[in-house]
């Protein structure tokens, strides 16, 4: 996996222990950019130390159901995907504006208690993220995914580079649609834990073709 200036082939590249940044709804996925306006103190020194270091943080989200701990420091989801600070420019009001580009998922192993006010875990990365399988990406049914989102656009009265997403290959598609895709926390955790790019894209359609027909129904309830 080639994320910014570095290139990850294998969990000796991944460090064993990062700072993580709980959001919930936010789905960082391997490959896939994602901006981050940065503003709280605690995540400014977050970045800044990342930067000192492997430029590397994980994002994570806080759990939605169960045990959730306190609004400070949330409990955590036991999935999360690491991500590459490949740019970062200060805005001049106190504000970082960071970008970061997905490395590979991982899994807590546990929390380090630390004296910095960001929080920071052990981890375990998922290995078959750095490799790239053609193999996985063949697999997915490319037609039906493209139907489905078509439909989802039209029904929103949405529109979408078209040229683009036919040039896309289908890993970058799947994971693009999938960080993109307006779903709730669980949805979004349902597709980071996918086991497989084909698992991802199957959850993704399946999740859409719901939310046509919720809106299909809940229209047809507001015209009785």
């Amino acid at each position: 996996m080639h994320a910014g200036n570095k290139t990850y082939s294998s969990i000796k590249d991944i460090p064993d222990q990062v700072p993580v940044f709980p959001l919930s709804g936010a789905l960082l996925l391997p490959g896939g950019q994602m901006p981050l306006n940065i503003f709280e103190p605690r995540y400014l020194e977050m970045i800044d130390a990342a930067l000192r270091g492997d430029r590397v943080i994980g994002m994570i989200q806080p759990k939605f159901s169960g045990e959730t701990g306190s609004p400070d420091k949330p409990n955590l989801c036991s999935v999360g995907c690491l991500g590459r600070v490949a740019s970062f420019a200060e805005s001049g009001d106190g504000r970082y504006l960071v970008s970061l580009q997905g490395i590979c998922r991982f899994r807590v192993s546990d929390e380090v208690h630390v004296r910095t006010h960001f929080r920071q875990c052990r981890i375990i990365p998922f290995a078959s993220d750095l490799t790239e399988d053609q193999d996985d990406g063949a697999a997915v049914d490319r037609e039906e995914l493209l139907r489905v989102f078509r439909a989802y656009l039209e029904a929103n009265e949405l529109e979408a580079d078209w040229e683009s997403v036919q040039r896309a290959g289908n890993d970058t598609l799947v994971n693009a649609l999938s960080m993109m895709s307006p779903y709730g926390p669980a949805e979004k955790q349902a597709l980071l834990e996918a086991p497989d790019l084909k698992s991802r894209a199957e959850t993704l359609i399946a999740l859409t073709e719901m939310s046509l027909a919720r809106d299909k129904d809940d229209s047809g309830r507001t015209l009785q």
